[in-house]
Parts: C-alpha cells; sequence; structure tokens
C-alpha cells in the first residue's frame, strides 16, 4: 500500500472509504448553540419577532475529526499487518503442498516454523487455493487437499515428535498427489537436517515436481540451528556425552546437565565445538553411586528430544571384585588372569581387587563385604561350605556371578555353576588331539551377545565340557562351531550364574585379546541387577517384550506413553521410531530406555543439491504486527473527542461548569472526595477457612498437611486433601471441613486426627520441637502419613532414596513402634471399602502401618488383632496427594503411573479407608456388641 509494508486481510471493506464525501455531507450540520436571554421583557419581546434562521454550519475541524474517526474505523476492519509475510505460492488456483519437517531436530525454532506455515496458509486462503499437508516425521498416509479452515486446524495440532523424520517414505504419497493436480505448489520448511532416509528425499522430490510441472519453494534456516546429545559412553571412572551439529551454526558451547529420576540436578558439564566442528566431548567424573542415579542428560535450554540421552541399567557402572584362585606371579604379573580382565572392565565397570595376601575365602569375604555387584572367579575351584552358602545368598539376592575356567575348577566344582561340568577338560590342537582349535559360532538372536560377530582368527585350544541334558541348549550364550557350549548361564533366586568355558587368560584361548571379549563382559556386566530374563537359546523362543512406561514428546520432556506406543523385545538397542517413542521401557527397576539417536549416530546436513529448479527462502524476517488493535482504539479516542467537542459546542460543557461552581455543589463534592481518599479502616480479620486453630478447627473435622515450604508440594497437598475431603462428603456420612495447612512447631495439632505428611529432601530438617509436637500428638490418639513419594525410585534391597534416608534422620529422635507392610486381614482394608492395597500416583510401593500383636497359641486369626486402637504412623511412597489431587473444576490434577485404568477410584478407596480407620478404628472388628445388635434387629 502506496509503496509500505502493509497488507489487508480483508481488503473489500476499504470500498467503505468511497463513502467519506457522503458522510462530509451528513456531518455537516450540528444544532445551533442554545442563546442566553437577558431580562427585561421588552427585551425578550423584540426577540420573540419572527426570524428565519438557518442552522450553524459544523466547524471544519469537528467534520476532519468525524471522517478520521471514521476513516480509522473502516481501515481497522479491512484488517491491516505491518510488515506482513512474503508467502511463496504465487498465483493461480493449483493446491499448495505444504511440506513441514516435526522430527526431533525441528523443535528448536518450532515457533518460527509454524509462524511460516500459518502466512502460508493464510496466503493461500485469499487466494482461494486448497492447501494439503505433509509432517516428514507422521506415520505416512494419503495426502488429500481441504480447505484453509480445516487446514489451519490441522497445522495447530501438528507437533514436534521424537524420533527423526523418515521423509523417503511420503515420496509415494506426494507423487501421487501431484500426479493428480499437476502445477501444485509446494513449499517444504525444511529443518536443514538429513533423517533416517540419508538425505534421499530432495532427488525424489524434484523428480516428481519436474514430473508434474509443480513449483518448488524451499523455506530452512541459513544453518541448521538444532544440537543434539549422543551416549552416554563411559571410560575409566569418567562417563561422556557427545554433543552433535550438523554444520557449524553459530552455537559453539553450551552447558549438559546429568539429571536423576526426578528431575533434580546432579552435575552439570560444559562443552565447546572447535572451529568448523560438528562433535563436542563433555563428561562427568562423579562417584558410583552418583553416576548410577544419573537418569537422563540434556542440554540446558536445547528443548528437544534429540538433545536428552536417557539412561537406563546398561549404562550403570556396577562394582565388579575379581578374584584367583591361583598364585599370582609377582615375576609376571601380565600373564594373570586378573590384569586381563582388569584392563577389559576397567572402561565400563568399577573394579576392586583383595588387598594383601588372602587365601580365596578371605578374598570372597572381602568382596562381598565392599557391597559388589557382580564377583568374578578366574579358575576358582570347589568352595568350601560356609564360602560357598555365602555366594549363593549373594546371587539369590540379585548379584551376578561370573566364573571363568581353568586346572582348578576342571578338577573339581560346587553347585555354583549353571550346568553339571565333566571332570578334566577338552583338548583341540594339541600332540595327542585329532582335532583342530576350533572358532566361535555366531550368536543365537536370543542370546545376551546377539549382534556381535565372532572374529575368524579366535581360536579355542581347551575348555571345559558341560554334561549334555535337555536345558542345556536353553543355557547356552555363546557355542563353537561343533556346537559345543563356551559360555552358559542360570538364574538362580534374583541374580544370575554365569560360566565361561575358558581361561581369563591366553592358556586355553585367544579370546581374550580380541575385543569380542571386552564386548561379552559389558553385556554381562550390564545384566547385573536386571530383572531382564537372560536364559536364552535356539530352543527358547522369541526374546520377551518391555512395555511402554515413560515417553519423550517433542520437546524432551517426560509424560505417560501415548497410546500407538508399541513394547520393544529386550534386545531392542535401535533408535526411536514413531512405533517405539523414546522413553523408558519395562519395569521402572532394569527396564530399557530407547533415545532419539544411537550411540553412533551423527547429524549431517540436507544436501539440497538436486532442488536446482526451485526457489530457497528463509524463515527469519521482521516482526509482523497487526494494526487493528491499535486502529480501533484510536478510532474511539477520536469519536470520545467528538462527543466532547459537541457538548462544548451546544453550550453543555458550559451549564455543567456553572453547576459545579455552586457552593452547595462544592459542598457535596468535598465530604465525596474526603471519603474516596481516605484509608481504609481497619477492620478485624475474618477467619478464614483454612486458617488452622481457628474455631472451625475445633468444631468441624478437618484433615490437615504439613506445610514443607516448597510450593509445589504444599499446593498438591492442599488439592489432593480438597479432593480426599470431596469424596468424603459424597460418599460416607462425614462432612469434614477444608483442609488445613500447618506447621507443626507453631500450630495446635490436638485439633486433627490425622495429619498429611509429604516428605522434601531439598527441605531442611524439622526443629526439635516439631518432632515433641509430634510424638505427643501420636502418642495422644493422632496419626500421621509420612509420604516419600518415592516408589518410582526405590528399589528392593537397594540402598535407600534420598527421601527415605531424610525420614530416617526425622524419626531417629521419635519412639517409633515395630511396623509392618499392611496385612491383607487388617481393618484398614476393610474399614469401608473392601481394598487390598493402597495406591497413589504409583502403585509399585508399600505401605507401613504398626504392627499387630500376633495371635495366641490355638487362637483363631482374626481380622484385627489391635485392639480398639489405631496405628500412630502410617508410612508409604505411592505419593497418595498427588492422586487425590483436584483442580476448580473436578479435574484431576496428576496422571497416576500404573496399569491399572482404575488406580486413581482405588486410591480414593484406600483414603476414605484410612480416614474411616482413623476416626473409628476397628469397629467392623468389634464382636463385643454382636448379641445387643442382632437383638435389636430382631426386635
Amino acid at each position: 500500500m502506496f509503496g509500505l509494508p502493509v497488507s489487508f486481510a480483508a481488503p473489500l471493506a476499504l470500498a467503505a472509504l468511497l463513502a467519506l464525501p457522503a458522510l462530509w455531507y451528513l456531518l455537516r450540520v450540528t444544532p445551533p448553540r442554545p442563546r442566553r436571554i437577558d431580562f427585561p421583557p421588552l427585551r425578550i419581546l423584540a426577540d420573540l419577532l419572527p426570524e428565519r434562521e438557518t442552522p450553524a454550519r459544523t466547524p471544519p475541524w469537528l467534520l476532519i475529526l468525524r471522517l478520521a474517526a471514521a476513516a480509522f474505523l473502516i481501515l481497522a476492519v479491512a484488517g491491516p499487518v505491518w510488515n506482513p509475510a512474503a508467502t511463496s505460492i504465487g498465483d493461480g488456483r493449483s493446491p499448495l503442498v505444504l511440506v513441514l519437517d516435526n522430527g526431533a531436530t525441528a523443535a528448536q525454532d518450532w515457533r518460527d516454523r509454524v509462524r511460516v506455515a500459518t502466512d502460508e496458509v493464510e496466503a493461500a486462503s485469499r487466494a482461494g487455493r486448497p492447501v494439503a499437508i505433509l509432517a516428514t516425521a507422521s506415520a505416512p498416509a494419503g495426502l488429500e487437499a481441504t480447505g484453509p479452515g480445516p487446514a489451519l486446524e490441522r497445522l495447530r495440532a501438528i507437533q514436534p515428535q521424537p524420533h527423526l523424520a523418515a521423509r523417503d517414505a511420503h515420496l509415494p504419497a506426494l507423487a501421487a498427489f501431484l500426479e493428480r493436480d499437476p502445477g501444485s505448489a509446494v513449499v517444504w520448511i525444511s529443518d536443514g537436517v538429513a533423517g533416517v532416509d540419508e538425505g534421499r528425499f530432495p532427488a525424489g522430490l524434484a523428480e516428481a515436481a519436474a514430473r508434474t510441472s509443480a513449483s518448488l519453494t524451499v523455506l530452512k534456516g541459513d544453518r541448521a540451528p538444532a544440537l543434539a546429545l549422543s551416549g552416554p559412553e563411559g571410560s575409566g571412572g569418567r562417563i561422556g556425552v557427545r554433543v552433535l551439529r550438523a554444520e557449524p551454526n553459530g552455537r559453539d558451547s553450551g552447558t549438559v546437565r546429568a539429571l536423576d529420576a526426578k528431575g533434580l540436578p546432579l552435575a552439570e558439564g560444559p562443552f565447546g565445538f572447535a572451529s568448523g566442528a560438528t562433535e563436542a566431548e563433555t563428561g562427568f567424573d562423579l562417584p558410583v553411586e552418583i553416576r548410577n542415579a544419573i537418569a537422563r542428560f540434556e542440554i540446558a535450554g536445547e528443548r528437544s528430544a534429540g538433545a536428552v540421552t536417557l539412561a537406563d541399567e546398561r549404562g550403570r557402572r556396577r562394582r565388579v571384585g575379581l578374584v584367583f584362585g591361583g598364585t599370582a606371579d609377582q615375576a609376571q604379573p601380565l600373564l594373570s588372569p586378573i590384569y586381563y580382565l582388569s584392563r577389559a572392565l576397567s572402561p565400563f565397570a568399577d573394579v576392586q581387587e583383595p588387598r594383601g595376601g588372602k587365601g580365596v575365602a578371605e578374598s570372597i569375604g572381602q568382596m562381598l563385604d565392599s557391597q559388589v555387584s557382580v564377583l568374578v572367579l578366574a579358575d576358582v575351584g570347589a568352595l568350601d561350605p560356609p564360602t560357598q552358602e555365602r555366594v549363593a545368598g549373594f546371587v539369590e539376592a540379585g548379584g551376578l556371578l561370573l566364573r571363568f575356567a581353568g586346572p582348578r575348577l576342571a578338577a573339581g566344582s560346587d553347585d555354583l555353576v549353571p550346568v553339571r561340568l565333566r571332570r578334566g577338560g577338552r583338548v583341540l590342537g594339541g600332540a595327542l588331539s585329532w582335532d583342530s582349535p576350533k572358532t566361535l559360532a555366531p550368536f543365537a538372536p536370543e542370546s545376551p551377545f546377539a549382534g556381535l560377530k565372532p572374529p575368524a582368527d579366535i581360536g579355542v585350544r581347551r575348555q571345559i565340557l558341560a554334561e549334555p541334558d535337555g536345558d542345556l541348549a536353553r543355557k547356552t550364550w555363546a557355542a563353537l562351531q561343533d556346537g559345543t557350549p563356551i559360555v552358559t548361564a542360570a538364574k538362580r533366586g534374583e541374580g544370575l550364574v554365569v560360566l565361561v568355558h575358558v581361561t581369563a587368560d591366553t592358556t586355553w584361548s585367544n579370546l581374550p585379546l580380541s575385543g569380542l571379549f571386552l564386548d561379552m563382559l559389558r553385556r554381562t556386566v550390564a545384566l547385573a541387577g536386571t530383572a531382564r530374563p537372560v536364559e536364552g537359546g535356539p530352543q527358547a523362543g522369541p526374546p520377551p517384550v518391555l512395555a511402554p512406561r515413560l515417553a519423550l514428546d517433542g520437546f524432551g520432556a517426560l509424560s505417560p506413553p501415548p497410546a500407538t506406543a508399541r513394547a520393544i523385545p529386550a534386545t531392542y538397542t535401535d533408535r526411536a521410531t514413531a512405533e517405539h517413542p523414546p522413553g523408558f521401557y519395562g519395569p521402572a527397576d532394569g527396564g530399557l530406555a530407547v533415545n532419539a539417536l544411537r550411540p553412533d549416530d551423527r547429524l549431517r546436513p540436507l544436501d539440497f543439491a538436486p532442488l536446482q529448479a526451485a526457489r530457497f527462502g528463509s524463515l527469519g524476517q521482521e516482526q509482523r504486527r497487526d494494526l487493528r488493535g491499535p486502529l480501533f482504539l484510536l478510532a474511539l479516542g477520536l469519536l470520545a473527542l467528538d462527543t466532547l467537542a459537541t457538548l462544548w459546542l451546544g453550550g453543555f460543557l458550559g451549564l455543567m461548569a456553572a453547576r459545579w461552581r455552586r457552593p452547595a455543589a462544592v459542598s457535596l463534592l468535598l465530604p465525596g472526595l474526603l471519603v474516596l481518599g481516605a484509608p481504609e479502616p481497619v477492620r478485624a480479620a475474618e477467619p478464614q477457612a483454612n486458617r488452622p486453630n481457628g474455631f472451625e478447627s475445633a468444631l468441624v473435622t478437618r484433615i490437615a498437611y504439613v506445610v514443607t515450604g516448597d510450593a509445589t508440594v504444599d499446593e498438591t497437598s492442599r488439592a489432593g486433601l480438597t479432593g480426599l475431603t470431596q469424596m468424603l462428603s459424597s460418599r460416607t456420612a462425614l462432612e469434614p471441613g477444608e483442609p488445613a495447612g500447618i506447621d507443626p512447631a507453631k500450630d495446635e495439632l490436638a485439633f486433627y486426627p490425622l495429619i498429611y505428611w509429604p516428605i522434601v529432601p531439598s527441605r531442611p530438617q524439622p526443629s526439635a520441637q516439631a518432632i515433641r509436637r509430634i510424638d505427643a500428638f501420636m502418642k495422644n490418639g493422632g496419626t500421621v502419613i509420612f509420604d516419600t513419594r518415592d516408589a518410582m525410585t526405590a528399589r528392593s534391597g537397594g540402598p535407600p532414596t534420598a527421601e527415605g534416608l531424610y525420614l530416617q534422620r526425622m524419626l531417629a529422635t521419635l519412639e517409633v513402634p515395630e511396623l509392618e507392610p499392611v496385612p491383607r486381614d487388617h481393618v484398614l482394608t476393610k474399614a469401608f471399602y473392601l481394598v487390598d492395597g493402597f495406591p497413589g500416583r504409583y502403585a509399585n510401593g508399600q505401605t507401613w502401618v504398626e504392627a499387630l500383636p500376633p495371635a495366641g497359641d490355638g487362637a483363631e486369626r482374626r481380622p484385627a488383632r489391635a485392639g480398639d486402637g489405631v496405628s500412630p504412623i502410617v508410612i508409604t511412597g505411592n505419593d497418595l496427594a498427588s492422586a487425590w489431587a483436584v483442580g476448580r473444576r473436578g479435574e484431576a490434577l496428576y496422571p497416576v503411573v500404573g496399569g491399572d485404568p482404575r488406580q486413581r477410584e482405588m486410591a480414593f478407596r484406600g483414603g476414605v479407608n484410612l480416614v474411616m480407620y482413623v476416626l473409628t478404628g476397628n469397629y467392623k472388628a468389634d464382636q463385643v456388641h454382636v448379641p445387643a445388635l442382632l437383638e435389636r434387629l430382631g426386635q
């Protein structure tokens, strides 16, 4: 418009400007100003002579003011936009095909992409062209053109996906659409990063466009801005990740953060790209306990799934203890099996060796006292009964025992082997043997070593043979070419026993000299502490599958998995796909993590050379501004000025000013101003419904929660107890008041029968006064629910969580009774509903109450054995308040994590039972009044 960067959404509305000349004549006249006539009456009579008068004309400045207001209104209705986007569709009525990259590398500048895509669709709407939208990271489907309105709705629904785009899969649908509608305009909004199709999409798009005479436009950034992570990789005591970019883009430095399962930061490491480099490394030197708590790595400030790497049990650094059954040769230490094992395990494990010259039994005891996860016995024969019993307990509790053959094991073994062994050994390639050294056969798909390729130069000269039986094939992980097992394994309780039928040094084979030996050890040690089934073989069937538990969205946030997510096999090692989004699969203890990139993936820029006939544009432009709001405000301001001018010309402003000059008006006005300007009088504070220690707390039954100081946790507690209160009001005869937030050190606790206390380890410990008041509260009949909210991170038999340690320190000075998991016959399970558990946001945590006294000899077990008392303490980790939390409209605020669709309902039922149990005790188990009740019913 007149060379200015202005466009209009409804340009036909500008035709109303042609009516401005007509408005000129309509607005010229204004009523004459009333005249003031003074006394005497003769003057009045003189002025009453008939006289022809014409109305006064509107002043030119007022006329211009009114015309300007009308013009601004018309311009505002036309929808002016300053600095409109330059669209790429051109002229014509052929369809617009909008190709939008929405893979894991597109989230960084997603707003810019959506803005440009919206401009293209709106331009097509003004031109009356249908629109077809193709999202390259979505599942391939047929391409259909729709109107601009549905196209905008489809565009708003598209979000970045957490996996790389497979553009090549969309070529058939795109080519078929261009064949149906030749001459279409194709606009590709690209992220500039090659996907899994390795850059074949540009060539296919150029070929289809040339064949159908379609116009091509590519809109992209000057440089691909995305950053991504690959790894992690362990080396010695250091864990490292790689920061990737497709090309130098000016983002040369940043920070990588390591977080635990709850999103709390554990460590930070800076990274920096060398000049022109596309890879940068950063690492963390952390203790084993902190390193094993890492659940994810992320690039700070980079909101995309590609910038997040999840860590699972395979990335944990295990503590491995090495014990050698022979005598260490001090003159030749490099020939010892311990040397080979230590060098092979050090890159990914914390290796420990016995201190001092001790025997095998003492060395094994020292390693078990060090709480190793993996115990490696190299050429250790039969163990003495006490040591064998202790090692068996270690394995059954979840440990991994890895044994290597040797002359001592060949002479005699114990029960801590996966298969029955023959005495002696098999010699291959010796002077008295007809057989030549054997090499390894390819690994079976069900083996943990699946995917590894045995080198052809590996030779086995001697081995320990296993006695054949029906389970031998199922327990075999690796075998020679003649089918004899070389690695066998078997489950023992929660642990695993693995036997390598050759020595850990080079006396029986050259396997320890190969890189395959390191890879086999890495995969074996990674199985320590996992719940994953590991026995497999040709007869074992397909590997087990793991269901998705948590998934990353396109912006790198963990959330419940989408409905389209499918389970993965336990041997899955590939990158994420649309069916297998990145996230955690399987149980919380021992599951697998799937990431958007494999550790060996690298980002590469797209090759746009085949698109020689295409027009290229940039995503960056000056900011647009909608001028409708300012024009409407300007028009309203002019209309207000017109109103004031009309009142002034009509003499009304003078009359109003004269009235306000009267003393009576001033006398009325001044008190009003004084009243308005006076400060608000101080009133007595009204009692609030949620204020603790008020009269409401004494007159109405209320549930309390401890205010921890963490705003998020406190709001969750309030919303959770509000939801439970509403449920009690609707389902029971109890009508409780609103929950109260209390400070145990200051507020009176006797008003409340039940107190909910969420554990926040980041907050300081409560004061000694608060602990004494809580102790007195529990001794006087009150009940406290301590919720650690750590059911997702706590491991049975593992180290305590931060919440558990915090609670232990807090209860150390209290007289806590003996606790036990809620028995199935406890009154708490039948106080109102019949329940068998107390789930919250999580369902896998345990709920503990005061232990009931044992039943007497010969006495029948009663539903409740605790008398009329109520447990003063309840401990859980299921995050009850998050499952109870509701919003203002009654909607659930937090999702539940579990496979039961009725988990939230069962959480509410468990909460109702807790309140009824605290208020009524074990009244349902009271058999004293049964005869009286039956007699009353009979009357």
